[in-house]
């Protein structure tokens, strides 16, 4: 505890020594004689009780330190009653230290558990927030599916997400290397209308299926409008 005195000094200064610590040393200074160092034994004495108090000592409770400057200033100042001098330091620092060894410690609150993240709205479908379908024979995107894509542009912050994966379709309609083709050709035209809306190229993947992953099956040669596709796929 060697530091224990500036410590008290500093907190006595910091508090501007409080109302009832500044009550406490009045009192001390308004005694004399006998009375005086019987105060001052009786302070020395409770606080060399509190600093073998185990519950205190091992419960790292401060009152631990105000004991131990307690039970040095009220001794120091006992030893200079017992000369006949009142010294006005060590009485003052041992009511100080004697007042604050007396108040309970502020109880600790633990803060409440911060709040569960607020669920994703609902326009933060992963699974596949972009279905644009063409007409027949078509790579030209129609107004729905600008509406698509500005719609998937614009929730892309919100939902986080950072990565595209742009797969034009075909239906069986025609030879499976001319849908590849046309599939590719699909999936371009959306990928330039999302630079165009401010996603960067870098995040966006295409790829070109033909017809091998209707959505509805059909017999070879069969137009089916849902088969026409671009899907637009998501991850963060």
């Amino acid at each position: 505890m060697k530091n224990t005195t500036a410590i008290i000094a500093l907190a006595g200064a910091a508090v501007g020594m409080m109302p009832a610590a500044a009550s406490a040393q009045d009192d001390l200074m308004s005694m004399d004689g006998s009375e005086l160092r019987g105060e001052v034994e009786r302070r020395y004495d409770a606080a060399l009780a509190m600093t073998n108090n185990s519950a205190i000592v091992n419960a790292n409770d401060p009152r631990y330190t105000w004991a131990s400057e307690a039970k040095a200033q009220c001794g120091i100042a006992f030893g200079f009653l017992k000369s006949n001098t009142k010294d006005e330091t060590s009485l003052s620092k041992c009511a100080l230290a004697y007042d604050m060894m007396n108040r309970e410690p502020t109880p600790y609150v633990a803060p409440p558990p911060p709040a569960p993240p607020a669920p994703q709205p609902e326009v933060c479908n992963a699974e596949a927030p972009g279905l644009i379908f063409f007409e027949f024979d078509s790579a030209i995107p129609q107004q729905d599916a600008i509406e698509t894509v500005e719609y998937v542009v614009e929730n892309a912050p919100t939902c986080n997400w950072r990565s595209f994966t742009v797969v034009g379709h075909a239906d069986r309609a025609g030879s499976n290397a001319y849908n590849i083709g046309l599939s590719e050709r699909r999936a371009e035209a959306i990928e330039e209308l999302m630079t165009a809306r401010g996603i960067s190229a870098g995040a966006i993947t295409t790829q070109a299926q033909g017809e091998e992953s209707p959505r509805v099956p059909t017999a070879d040669g069969v137009r089916e409008l849902q088969n026409r596709r671009v899907e637009i796929l998501v991850s963060e």
